[in-house]
């Protein structure tokens, strides 16, 4: 009953932020802010992950792959599928989450401790709409931005890494890259990076936004908003596999 409970609390939460904002050009401000503040102040981790999952990939699948029969350029093939195809959408979507949904949580959280959002609520204001739907919104724009980055960096680092350690050479790399692409797994990638947006901004926002209590329960509160957010990308993860693979 508990989970019924809250996910009908989640579907309020959503259909209330659906109405006309009081000022366009506050709402336009804050969606920039969330812009920058989820998709800039992520970059650094987003990169260097990229970069060393690319890395990493790269010199286990050569470890792996020992048969002299199989030609080198396969090593490029399976780096690329399996970068676009689930590291780079899910990796960096979990590490987001923890990022930016405990940051979330805890700002809305702690405006609710506060009064703040009372106080905005009394001004007329829909705090739904205003602190919520932003958030959302700049999630949806930027975090495919970075999933997109991830993908690139994390095959420079696979190609860097097998070329520095004399792996397969760059031009072996580079061929092997273009050989047997499907544009549908980069349409596929794009769908679970929107999924994920999703999850990793509505979920923490649920949890800040409903707290009750002092510091302890927005601590509390960050923590399940990370727990779920990543439990439900990964469940999300396999459906969509299991829905369009």
């Amino acid at each position: 009953m508990k989970f019924f409970t809250h996910f009908g609390a989640f579907l309020i939460m959503l259909k209330a932020m659906f109405t006309k904002p009081e000022n366009w050009r506050m709402y336009w401000k804050e969606l920039m802010h969330q812009c920058v503040e989820i998709g800039i102040g992520s970059l650094p981790i987003v990169i260097i992950i990229s970069v060393f999952l690319g890395a990493v990939t790269t010199v286990q699948t050569a470890y792996q792959l020992v048969s002299p029969l199989v030609p080198k350029q396969t090593i490029a093939q399976i780096v690329r599928d399996s970068v676009i195809l689930e590291l780079s959408p899910t990796v960096v979507s979990i590490v987001l989450a923890g990022v930016v949904g405990s940051k979330i949580a805890s700002e809305l959280g702690n405006m609710r401790t506060t009064e703040q959002i009372d106080a905005l609520e009394i001004m007329g204001i829909n705090t739904h709409t205003y602190l919520i739907l932003p958030k959302i919104l700049g999630a949806l724009i930027v975090v495919p931005c970075l999933i997109v980055l991830s993908a690139v960096l994390a095959i420079w680092g696979g190609r860097t890494a097998g070329s520095a350690a004399g792996i397969l050479a760059t031009d072996i790399f580079d061929a092997g890259l273009r050989q047997n692409i499907v544009f549908y797994n980069i349409n596929f990638a794009m769908y679970k990076a929107y999924t994920f947006a999703f999850i990793i901004s509505s979920v923490p926002a649920y949890y800040g936004y409903h707290v009750k209590g002092g510091a302890l329960e927005i601590g509390r509160a960050s923590t399940s908003a990370v727990v779920v957010s990543c439990i439900l990308i990964l469940f999300a993860d396999y459906a969509l596999a299991a829905l369009l693979l």
